[in-house]
């Protein structure tokens, strides 16, 4: 009997879909005595290393935990599920982890590299072990902002190392007991076949030796794809693609395709994410049937990359009077199979609240941020150019730019925008990048509305400036027209994904065409 750990951790239901699609049934642990109940034991895990090990004691669930644990019977911990293991987070200083391992896990410390470390390395294996049969060198999903350290006391429990700026531990392993900081379920074909080696409680006698001759392992740049859903007239569902946020065609809603097919496409194609922005309201919906929810659901069954969600995200109350909290809305959206979330015009509103009163820990960004961590909140910025003749017309931040204004002006600024680029404000994109950044995002989505279906490129100017503001990571977005335009926006930015849309959708440039010219320009990536 496989039994699962699901505490309330985020999004599950991508690893109960990997475990189904490689023919596993799965129980889960409802009470503290089904742990020790249980034949093989996962504990999944995304968010905050406090929250985790706080909902653990609450359900009564650490004691039978450790004891199973100390037994050394089959587990294997995924993320939150390694870092448990050990006997405290600098994350969460006054809380205590469940003292498997001995040591602490400590933040990421990479002046010259995003925090959170998030996107696809690989690793290096430190020993033979079934789990990693015939692994092949092939890139894994990490998402995390702390890591554990090799220590002498914990050095015969590491399976395996990667970098990111130093070394750190990527999966550990005693006996039956074992961990990764990867996901394996968001990871591709690599992660389901080591997650299959687990699920069969596979000895390795029959399995190929892993093949690996680095010495460091390499970072990818993300591609990823991005698919704006909204309904029809007809209110069906589809993926539409605007030209400057302007998503109709003689006087009909773009019709693209549909989201599920889509994203089932770009999974086999190699995109290494896919991102749903949901660009119709549906707010009179009743939570439970929002219709974005079943698109995720569905979704999550056929694709083994991370999965974004996008629109809104926030407060709100529905027909029937029922009131949602932002929190309460990212919840149903994360136990959809959403691995992150993305907050778009909210956070304008959120930056406008802390100039003129402080931030107040309530904002959606706070809440999502504290229970499930900086990596899964995204804030999605939409700026578009205002042209100004001099720095001194304005108290925003400003540019020289390479490209005129109307009548000649050399200076702009980046100014935010809410509606989906209908409404401007009076804050400018380094702002929104900084507040939101204290306030707990993990990545920041830069769109650019002057730029949005042109197929010019990115805006250089534009995410330089973000790029060089922050120390997440950060997404480039819009403009994209031909493949040289990603290795352009890698190479002069330093961004660590670039996003496309319609190029996409339409064929005209191929995911696997981007992949093959960044290689060739010496740019890492995932090779699917």
């Amino acid at each position: 009997m496989i039994s699962l750990l699901d505490y309330g951790a985020g999004n599950v239901r991508s690893l109960r879909n990997a475990i189904h699609a490689l023919g596993f049934s799965l129980t889960d642990i409802r009470r503290p005595e089904d742990i020790l109940a249980a034949e093989r034991l996962i504990f999944p895990g995304v968010g905050a290393f406090g929250a985790a090990m706080e909902r653990l004691r609450r359900l009564g669930y650490v004691e039978p935990l450790r004891e199973y644990l100390a037994a050394g019977r089959p587990f294997l911990g995924i993320c939150i599920g390694l870092q448990v293991l050990f006997e405290g987070s600098e994350e969460s200083p006054d809380t205590a982890g469940l003292g498997i391992i001995p040591g602490r896990i400590r933040r990421f410390e990479t002046p010259d590299l995003a925090v959170p470390h998030m996107g696809w390395n690989d690793v290096r294996i430190a020993r033979d072990s079934p789990l990693f049969a015939d692994y092949a060198g092939e890139k894994l999903y990490f998402v995390h902002s702390y890591r554990a350290e090799s220590t002498p006391e914990n050095a015969a429990w590491v399976l395996a190392y990667s970098d990111y700026g130093a070394p750190f531990i990527s999966a550990v392993q005693c006996g039956q007991l074992a961990a990764v900081q990867f996901h394996p379920e968001k990871s591709g074909a690599a992660g389901l076949r080591l997650l299959r080696h687990f699920l069969a409680g596979e000895d390795g006698a029959n399995a190929l030796p892993a093949k690996q001759h680095i010495s460091t392992t390499r970072f990818a740049k993300r591609v990823i794809a991005c698919l704006d859903v909204r309904a029809n007239d007809a209110g069906d569902l589809v993926v539409t693609k605007g030209d400057q946020y302007d998503v109709r065609e003689e006087g009909a809603v773009r019709n693209l395709g549909k989201p599920v097919e889509l994203a089932q496409r770009y999974y086999e194609e190699g995109a290494d994410e896919v991102t749903f922005l949901n660009i119709t309201g549906f707010r009179d919906f009743p939570l439970a049937d929002q219709p974005m929810l079943e698109v995720l659901r569905r979704t999550s069954e056929r694709v083994f990359v991370p999965l974004t969600i996008g629109g809104g995200i926030r407060a709100f109350t529905d027909a029937d009077g029922h009131h949602y909290s932002a929190l309460d809305v990212a919840d149903e959206y994360f136990r959809s199979g959403a691995d992150k979330i993305s907050i778009g015009s909210d956070a304008v509103e959120t930056v406008e609240q802390v100039r003129a009163h402080g931030a107040t820990g309530e904002s959606a960004i706070e809440q999502i941020a504290r229970v499930y961590g900086n990596q899964a909140v995204v804030v999605s910025i939409d700026p578009r150019r205002v042209y100004v003749h001099s720095p001194e017309e304005t108290a925003r931040t400003v540019i020289q730019t390479a490209q005129p204004g109307p009548n000649g002006e050399r200076y702009c600024w980046f100014q935010c925008t809410v509606k989906g680029g209908r409404e401007g404000r009076d804050v400018d994109v380094v702002e929104l990048a900084q507040v939101c950044e204290r306030l707990g995002a993990g990545e920041l989505l830069v769109n650019s509305i002057d730029r949005d279906g042109t197929g010019a490129g990115f805006d250089l100017e534009l995410i330089q400036l973000v790029r060089a503001a922050v120390g997440i990571p950060v997404i480039a977005s819009s403009g994209a027209g031909c493949v040289e335009h990603f290795a352009e926006v890698f190479e002069h930015t330093g961004v660590e994904a670039a996003l496309a849309a319609g190029i996409f959708h339409r064929r005209e440039v191929p995911i696997a065409a981007v992949k093959s010219y960044l290689t060739e320009r010496g740019i890492e990536t995932r090779l699917s």
